[in-house]
């Protein structure tokens, strides 16, 4: 592929502001897969402002489809050139299973400089959902497997300090950016600290929602208030842990009787108690975050709410 993208003079360009809301990529990841790995090369205007053609859209849709596969950027670029009719057997994911090493070291380890250059590096060169689904969710999910035979407060507390303050002022301007729905979001009673909801809330504020999160758990009693005087379009609920029968099975679908918007459950928990609630007014949405949150735009509508 050559260094420079080249199309006829009448072909139409896109502004990269426009790629983005085409493929849902975000600009600073478009840029990224461009100078790090060179997966795309768009033309440039005489100011080095980025146009994008057709066939660059088409090619950013292509990288997608293997990122959603479970293929890791860097190997992306050995497979987009293959014909697209022949079925090619998907890499194995060595690349991830490093990431994922390498990630839960440097927060074992308590390197905070470190543990924030991989968050940003992990943001700029994947759209969220596969940086959510194949980095942060498997990593905490290994983290919250051992600590609950080999405790650690000390990592546990400050991981979870340092993703909630970068989750923090993500959603502070994305919440002043949008004027999506705004959905309550909680932990549960027994969920040990706030990395469920802190997933729940980046992958909920990327997707055009505003975000008001509660990193400890609100009492079920006092949901009507908050949605009330919040003016919530939805409660979503998350935990990492199982949750007490009595708590899932009796009063979560009292709570959802008495709100008047869409009450959902996402997480480990949804998965540990698949099944159980289906038939009731408590909305599972289940454990794999970006799908969790792709379901409430059908159940807010369903709902009248959009």
């Amino acid at each position: 592929m050559s260094n420079k993208a080249t199309h006829p003079p009448d072909t139409p360009l896109y502004p990269i502001r426009e790629v983005s809301r085409l493929t849902g990529v975000n600009s600073v990841t478009l840029r990224a897969w461009e100078r790090r790995y060179g997966l795309i090369r768009p033309q440039r205007t005489p100011k080095g402002h980025r146009l994008y053609a057709q066939d660059d859209i088409t090619r950013i849709e292509r990288i997608l489809q293997w990122l959603n596969r479970g293929v890791p950027v860097s190997q992306v670029v050995d497979l987009l050139d293959q014909p697209e009719a022949v079925e090619t057997p998907a890499p194995a994911a060595g690349d991830w299973t490093s990431q994922r090493q390498q990630l839960q070291s440097v927060i074992e380890a308590v390197d905070l400089p470190k543990l924030e250059a991989l968050y940003y590096q992990s943001l700029a060169l994947y759209p969220l959902s596969v940086a959510i689904n194949e980095l942060w969710q498997p990593v905490i999910l290994s983290l919250e497997a051992k600590w609950a035979s080999q405790p650690d407060d000390l990592v546990r507390r400050t991981f979870e300090a340092f993703l909630r303050s970068q989750v923090g002022i993500r959603l502070h301007y994305a919440n002043q950016a949008t004027r999506g729905p705004l959905i309550l979001l909680s932990a549960m009673p027994d969920d040990p600290g706030p990395l469920w909801v802190l997933m729940c809330a980046l992958m909920a504020s990327e997707q055009g929602y505003r975000v008001q999160l509660l990193d400890h758990s609100l009492a079920l009693a006092d949901l009507p208030q908050a949605v009330a005087r919040l003016h919530s379009s939805m409660v979503l609920l998350s935990s990492g842990q199982r949750e007490s029968d009595d708590y899932i099975r009796q009063a979560l679908p009292q709570a959802a009787h008495s709100l008047n918007v869409p009450i959902g459950v996402c997480g480990e928990v949804a998965r540990l108690r698949e099944g159980e609630l289906n038939d009731g007014p408590v909305h599972m949405l289940g454990d794999d975050l970006p799908q969790a949150i792709a379901r409430l735009r059908p159940l807010l509508r369903e709902s009248g709410i959009l």
